[in-house]
């Protein structure tokens, strides 16, 4: 049996979760999410005990893959609607630039051109400074999936450490030519 999969997920106050049909619905403060969930798993919610329990229906192979997905998902949504994820990216360079205009984050990043992304609908992009993006959403896959989109216009360079990171995140420094 699957140990995060027979973990039942507590609801959180503020937040209401109801199934209908194979699709799983949840709503709170900072909006509403869904998922449907495939007929190997069943979802049930228990209004009382205030949890949302999964349960497969035989121990084939995708039941348990599935089993515990879908726990973490339904998990990540009740996480979402109530307190929502965020991620921060730190831009490094020399004259290397972010902006929020209008639906767009403009990066100037070394390039001859300035690259401009879309922010897709749901997710809140700001930058409190010029070297810094702070995207902020309900839905843990779509702040995570355009964070690595922005990360990926420019990848940190190992020489100088030039590019787009993640806040924290460390970059490996390989020495130049005259190392040798």
């Amino acid at each position: 049996m699957s140990r995060i999969g027979k973990k039942p997920v507590p609801i959180a106050d503020g937040v209401t979760v109801t199934v209908t049909g194979n699709v799983v619905t949840a709503e709170g403060p900072k909006g509403k999410l869904q998922f449907a969930f495939r007929p190997e798993v069943s979802v049930a919610v228990d209004t009382e005990a205030k949890t949302v329990t999964v349960s497969r229906s035989s121990d084939e192979r995708t039941a348990r893959e599935l089993h515990g997905l879908t726990r973490s998902v339904i998990n990540n949504m009740i996480h979402g609607v109530k307190e929502g994820y965020e991620k921060r990216l730190e831009v490094v360079g020399v004259g290397y630039l972010c902006a929020v205009q209008g639906n767009e984050l403009q990066l100037r990043v070394g390039f001859a051109n300035e690259l401009k992304k879309q922010i897709p609908e749901g997710l809140e992009v700001t930058c409190p400074t010029q070297t810094q993006i702070v995207i902020k959403g309900c839905d843990k896959q779509k702040v995570g999936q355009f964070a690595a989109e922005v990360r990926a216009l420019r990848k940190p360079e190992p020489y100088k450490g030039k590019g787009i990171r993640y806040q924290g995140e460390q970059v490996k420094l390989k020495p130049g030519k005259s190392a040798t």
